[in-house]
């Protein structure tokens, strides 16, 4: 196999040959039929565990190991294209590691990589457990286009002792091609300014600080797998009683996603009283949708740089709370859970802190002004909850498909309270059922009690209430069991 003498080549503004073919995978689990490279084993000397270092950094085009007659150097015959980056900055610094693979008719098939420490070898990064986050936030990404970057977009390694400039170094040359293009340009932008000494201290912490943020956040794209219908219903069922017409809401747009493979054009906006479980419906909604979710109190925002963040010409500049969700949640697909719409105040003379949120429901990209770029929220499903729609304004209600939550009637409430809430509160405190017991009488007093009440938060009060007395007269009175009719019911409540 050919060598290319980079040093020497009268050309070195191309990149050189690939002696191994590529192919374009997003798998996320690696294994022996579906590896991440596969090395020349004609030697069979190749075994279950093998290891050395990948060496021929220009070309990336070989494995040196230690072989039953000395160092034997093999060829990589195939690649997974998310990893020739980061292989070829592992051979660049000489980093020991160690494969395991499975050895097939067509070569060595490799599925994992660890980092060993050998012979005084440089690591990838001062940080432990760098190199395995590399190679998650790989397995994690789609395939990239199937082009050849341009050699601008490599990076070469950095000297600084600057562990988090270092680490923020190695994984724009190791997997800065799993960012969106913009984000990515960005980044490059962000790490001169700083390493530069050509601007304030202030300039470069402020860099330093975006990077971080931005790189620790796994920017996925927009494609969504099916989910399993039977199994949302099931969740609907076990988290929420009654409300057959929110849920068949729900399930409809399921089965949008399923059809399309991408998140609705539309979030939802829960409307209903106080209580009725506008928030816990949103919350099912993240568990079918397997996302993480965040969320914003818009009656506690009166100023729109609360959410857009502040300039980095200030001091004391941070994101805003849109930008910390994502930080939080760790990844671009999130379920962002927007309370209490309708009570977004009208701010403090610097506009609208609710219309701050219409970039973000449009999927079009948000600009935080710390982070200075635009960025995606294709993966982004809001879900807002509001008392009364009348409140909002129309720009933001024509971004949602607006769902009435109804008030529970007094049966409803009664069979909630009974098998639910109840039930819950025993458990979490570890009572049986029949040391704390409700007769039918009483439960009319309960329901009684709270007939002027919207939603069942005062039921849920009222359910605590109920087992922390009972727990009380059989911890200290050595009470069997206690027994709430109507009259003790009223006396305890009432």
């Amino acid at each position: 196999m050919p060598v290319f003498d980079f040093k020497n080549s009268p050309v070195q503004s191309k990149i050189p040959e690939c002696t191994y073919k590529v192919f374009y995978s997003s798998n996320s689990q690696p294994s022996a039929s579906q590896p991440i490279l596969v090395l020349d084993n004609h030697a069979a000397q190749l075994k279950h565990h093998s290891s050395g270092v990948f060496t021929n950094p220009i070309n990336r085009t070989s494995f040196e190991f230690q072989g039953e007659d000395g160092i034997i150097s093999t060829d990589i015959l195939q690649i997974d294209a998310r990893f020739v980056s980061l292989l070829g900055w592992l051979g660049e610094h000489h980093i020991h590691v160690r494969l395991s693979g499975a050895v097939r008719e067509d070569g060595y098939a490799v599925y994992k990589i660890r980092e060993t420490a050998s012979g005084g070898a440089l690591k990838l990064s001062a940080e432990d457990g760098f190199l395995q986050f590399m190679i998650e936030r790989l397995l994690q990404s789609d395939a990239p286009s199937e082009e050849i970057p341009d050699e601008e977009e490599e990076e070469d390694g950095d000297s600084m002792k600057l562990t988090s400039i270092q680490s923020i170094t190695d994984f724009i040359t190791c997997a800065g091609r799993t960012l969106p293009d913009n984000i990515r340009l960005w980044a490059r932008r962000n790490l001169t300014v700083a390493r530069s000494h050509e601007v304030s201290p202030e300039e470069r912490r402020h860099a330093q600080r975006a990077l971080s943020i931005m790189l620790n956040i796994h920017w996925k794209g927009n494609y969504f797998q099916a989910i399993d219908p039977v199994e949302a219903r099931r969740i609907l069922d076990e988290e929420l009683y009654g409300m057959e017409q929110v849920k068949q809401r729900i399930i409809e747009t399921i089965i949008q996603i399923n059809r399309t493979h991408t998140l609705p054009a539309y979030g939802l906006l829960l409307v209903g009283p106080a209580g009725t479980g506008k928030s816990q419906i949103a919350y099912a909604v993240a568990r079918i949708l397997k996302l993480p979710w965040m969320t914003l109190d818009m009656s506690s925002i009166n100023d729109p740089e609360q959410l857009t963040g502040s300039s980095r010409i200030y001091a004391n500049a941070k994101p805003g709370i849109i930008m910390d969700a994502f930080s939080m949640a760790g990844e671009s697909n999130l379920v962002f859970i927007i309370n209490e719409l309708d009570k977004a105040s009208s701010g403090n003379g610097k506009g609208n802190p609710a219309d701050v949120l219409l970039t973000l429901l449009d999927n079009l990209g948000f600009t935080d002004n710390y982070m200075e770029c635009m960025i995606p929220t294709v993966g982004v499903y809001p879900i807002a909850t509001a008392n009364d729609k009348e409140q909002i304004s129309a720009p933001l209600m024509s971004r949602f498909a607006v769902i009435e939550i109804p008030d529970y009637t007094p049966e409803e409430k009664k069979v909630i309270f009974s098998r639910y809430a109840l039930p819950k509160v025993l458990k979490r405190i570890g009572m049986r059922r029949e040391e704390c017991v409700l007769t039918e009488d009483g439960l009319e007093a309960v329901i009684d009690l709270h007939r002027g009440t919207s939603g069942i938060r005062d039921l849920e009060q009222a359910a605590e209430h109920l087992a922390a007395n009972a727990l009380y007269q059989i911890e200290a009175e050595h009470a069997k069991c206690v027994i709430f009719d109507a009259k003790t019911v009223c006396s305890l409540l009432g």
